[in-house]
């Protein structure tokens, strides 16, 4: 992510010669880009937190504001979800035999799927290790050679990486233009299987998708639909179950993924749907049929984390829409570019890289433990702050965030 040009290190070629010097000139320039913010006290990246009090942390000994988190109900060491980690560990221990489809499944992955089944309207689910295998493996299994996947453009890259590994044929469509990808799919040869896949709420951006053009489009056309939740799950509908309530569209989804290691606080992916499809990938999906099972506490903090978002969603939601409007009007009054965000991913776009990375030196040494983000995650030129709001700030806490925002971006000529 820094991409600053840098001479090459005294040690290597300034151009490759070979694919061996290849592979090493790009370790070596990454290890001097690294070296050099490091050296310019911008590199912020990696940071150990060593606790977390609600909303602060405590980073080489300094207490922060966090704005980076993607707990946005705030459910962290929530005392529930906690005791029933714990409850695990006690009853399963911190492992399993193994993979799921062999010895590894237990009672509790049983539990949580069911758990995940009811709260996203389902017939079944399954988990995976990680919201990236779940794409990658969900998209990859579903379609192949012959297939078509269309994708959006601003899509998560595992959401990429999953139809590159497919090997169908690839197509993005336009950022949330729903008339492109009609076009696109008019393009396909009759009889192909096709899906589409999109991100619900956008990671980069905090838009969301127009499902319900989304939808129209697919079934006018053909196609099964899957929909990434990673950043939409107790984020948007009333009780936090995401973009099908957003919109009053109960099952116009086909494939619902989502992940555990964002409002759910524990690790992991999981598609939800039919029970046929569930079990076909569960005994063809590489990413679950080859992985260990997901631990038993960990297993036990998703389910309690679903338990408590059927129990504290609303309220929640509440107090994160307060402190998303608080924290976005403030940006916006102060003069920033905020995009086009409806959501507690707020980006605060800066331009340059170098700004950006100036940015964060400002907003850290200032008590606000926040990051930029840059190319090629974004496009050139829209190098940004992307700051989270959360359920765990309190007004004086974006208070505090609006004052150093201010600070740093007068500072910095980003806004007068």
């Amino acid at each position: 992510m820094l991409q600053q040009p840098l001479a090459a290190a005294p040690d290597q070629p300034t151009e490759p010669t070979s694919w061996q010097d290849t592979v090493q000139w790009r370790i070596n320039e990454m290890a001097e880009r690294v070296r050099r913010g490091q050296e310019d006290n911008v590199y912020y990246f990696l940071q150990p937190v060593a606790e977390l009090d609600g909303a602060h942390v405590l980073v080489r000994g300094r207490k922060k504001l966090m704005f980076a988190s993607y707990s946005y109900l705030g459910l962290l060491n929530h005392p529930k979800i906690n005791e029933a980690a714990k409850a695990a560990i006690d009853r399963f221990g911190t492992g399993t035999h193994g993979v799921r489809i062999l010895a590894g499944t237990l009672t509790l992955h049983e539990e949580l799927e069911q758990t995940i089944a009811r709260f996203k309207g389902t017939d079944d689910a399954i988990t995976y290790s990680s919201g990236y295998a779940t794409n990658l493996a969900t998209i990859s299994t579903l379609v192949g050679r012959n297939d078509w996947v269309l994708s959006d453009k601003w899509n998560h890259a595992s959401i990429v990486d999953g139809c590159l590994l497919s090997r169908a044929e690839f197509v993005r469509f336009r950022h949330n233009d729903m008339d492109d990808l009609a076009r696109q799919l008019r393009k396909a040869p009759a009889g192909v299987s096709k899906l589409v896949v999109a991100d619900a709420v956008f990671s980069m951006d905090g838009d969301i998708v127009n499902l319900p053009v989304l939808v129209d489009v697919c079934r006018r056309y053909g196609a099964r639909l899957m929909v990434d939740e990673a950043h939409s799950l107790g984020v948007l509908g009333k009780t936090g179950r995401g973009i099908e309530e957003h919109f009053d569209m109960p099952g116009a989804i086909d494939i619902k993924m989502g992940t555990l290691s964002k409002t759910i606080p524990a690790i992991g992916g999981y598609i939800a749907g039919d029970k046929r499809t569930i079990t076909y990938l569960k005994h063809v999906a590489r990413a679950f049929v080859f992985s260990a099972a997901l631990p038993p506490p960990v297993a036990a903090a998703a389910k309690a984390a679903f338990e408590v978002l059927e129990e504290e969603a609303p309220a929640r939601k509440a107090i994160l829409q307060r402190n998303v409007e608080h924290f976005l009007g403030g940006l916006k009054a102060l003069g920033f570019n905020t995009g086009r965000t409806v959501t507690p991913i707020i980006p605060v776009i800066v331009g340059t890289d170098e700004r950006a990375m100036a940015m964060t030196h400002l907003l850290q040494e200032d008590g606000i433990f926040a990051l930029s983000v840059l190319p090629p995650a974004v496009p050139d030129g829209t190098s940004r702050i992307r700051a989270n709001v959360t359920a765990a700030h309190t007004a004086e806490d974006i208070e505090d965030a609006l004052a150093a925002f201010a600070r740093a971006g007068r500072a910095l000529g980003v806004i007068a």
